[in-house]
């Protein structure tokens, strides 16, 4: 009798679960379910449907009740922002703990070469003497800082944090189709994710030997600490934001809490003498370790944008000086420019004498006069993105698009080539989500985070898998209205 009900509460569970033309993390044909997601099909059924919408509705108001929040802006002036819950899906994405060997790996590999690119690029050049990257992608670029040509950052370190975006293809195989290197957003809520999951669903944890994340917090707190000027045995270390207005100021707000250390603004921040103070009730205290999370251009109003009110005057004159760390470093965005990705493959086997564990999407230069005229002659199947924007602005979806917008697009690449450039459209994986009271498959991404300190690297277990929430929808971005899942690498 127990059989049969589970049985029932099964088909019930995905009775309207349309096997889609990619690959299913959770099923690996109709109603056969993948191996290591075997037990939670099993608890899943137990549960059914009813037992899953009341305690996704327990999660919505504890979301509520601690402000898990995200802020989406509109180009309406009379609805210029609102703040909202970030959409969670309760059924969780799991990795195989061989998959997780292999991504990890790869990921190390890439954000060491990264760094590597970096310190290069305002250094030696020598990756740009040999030819392997045009000089002009990187000296004409927005996101090339003069100013750190020469500058030898805490710990050879340039990226303490990075964010590498993830994909899956429709026979399973992994690609990166993103390098976050500025200011990666979104470690937050790995850990908001895998708090709630824990509470409302304890017998599933039960179940799977889930790879704890609990040393996440520390080791970005080791990393930022072991940035600090002349070793200083026990830094100071703040977090700088924009304040309560920018789209990520839960995540910020988080993560200094977690941390233990100061959420501060930019009049926060005095420099005196090219040393940098936070001001406190107990007087000025020298501040050895800023991870801020604005962009360049408003860190320094004496150096880069005049009218910038976020930053702190004086700012790059003390860490040029090397009396304060900044992390990530200034000039870092050289290297998750949308055009330089497609070189990252060629920096690994240049820089580490190694080939690479990961593979990129193949990705189109749209200066390059024949791959631009193969890329307008099939736009309706490409990915375009404008590679200064982020957040999953500035793109063109091929497929999806309208005549209109693909011959929009068209106009902008013939009259500024240098802007854009374009990928096929990967058919990402996807996984069963809670959505509009039923399961259904959704696209997803992930979202994997490293630490990188003077003498060592760690990748939090999992990251953050990105749901695109719109049936049929490729764009994962919480900016553009998509969610997250809680995501379980499996011991």
């Amino acid at each position: 009798m127990a059989m049969l009900m589970m049985k029932d509460n099964m088909n019930q569970l995905f009775a309207d679960y349309e096997h889609p033309a990619f690959y299913d993390e959770m099923f690996e044909g109709r109603g056969k379910g993948r191996i290591h997601y075997g037990t939670m099909l099993q608890r899943l059924a137990k549960m059914g449907l009813e037992e899953l919408k009341s305690r996704d509705a327990l999660m919505q108001e504890e979301m509520v009740t601690q402000g898990i929040t995200f802020t989406l802006y509109s180009n309406n002036p009379e609805d210029s922002s609102r703040e909202r819950t970030i959409p969670f899906d309760l059924l969780p994405r799991m990795i195989t703990s061989e998959d997780w060997a292999h991504l990890s790996q790869g990921i190390q590999q890439r954000v060491k070469a990264l760094n590597l690119f970096i310190w290069d690029i305002y250094h030696e050049q020598s990756i740009l003497s040999d030819g392997l990257i045009p000089s002009d992608m990187i000296l004409n670029n927005p996101y090339y800082v003069p100013e750190m040509v020469g500058v030898d950052v805490p710990g050879g370190v340039y990226i303490p944090l990075s964010g590498i975006d993830i994909i899956r293809g429709k026979s399973g195989e992994y690609y990166v189709l993103e390098d976050n290197l500025r200011t990666p957003s979104g470690l937050s809520y790995v850990y908001k994710n895998r708090a709630l999951m824990t509470s409302l669903f304890p017998e599933l944890f039960f179940d799977y030997r889930v790879r704890s994340i609990d040393r996440g917090m520390n080791a970005l707190l080791g990393s930022l600490r072991s940035l600090a000027p002349h070793s200083k045995p026990d830094p100071l270390v703040v977090l700088l934001t924009p304040g309560i207005y920018n789209s990520a100021y839960y995540d910020h707000c988080f993560l200094a809490q977690e941390m233990g250390i100061g959420l501060v603004q930019g009049n926060d921040l005095i420099v005196k003498d090219r040393i940098v103070y936070m001001k406190s009730r107990q007087g000025l205290r020298q501040v050895d370790v800023i991870y801020r999370r604005i962009d360049d251009e408003f860190l320094d109003p004496q150096v880069f944008r005049k009218d910038s009110l976020l930053g702190v005057p004086g700012l790059m004159d003390a860490y040029l000086a090397g009396n304060v760390a900044l992390a990530n470093a200034p000039g870092t965005g050289i290297a998750d420019d949308k055009a330089v990705y497609a070189f990252v493959p060629d920096m690994i086997r240049y820089y580490l004498k190694e080939e690479p564990i990961l593979n990129n999407v193949p990705t189109y230069i749209l200066t390059r006069p024949h791959e631009r005229e193969y890329v307008l002659s099939r736009l309706s199947d490409m990915v375009v993105k404008e590679r200064s924007l982020s957040g999953g602005y500035g793109m063109l979806i091929g497929p999806t698009a309208t005549e209109e917008e693909i011959k929009a697009f068209a106009e902008k690449i013939a009259r500024h080539p240098e802007r854009y450039i374009a990928q096929p459209t990967i058919k990402l994986s996807c996984c069963p989500s809670l959505t509009d009271g039923r399961v259904a498959p959704r696209h997803i991404d992930l979202r994997a985070f490293t630490f990188m300190g003077s003498d060592s690297s760690y990748v939090v277990p999992g990251g953050l898998t990105r749901v695109a929430l719109q049936e049929g929808s490729l764009v994962v971005n919480s900016s553009q209205g998509g969610g997250t899942k809680d995501t379980w690498v499996l011991g």
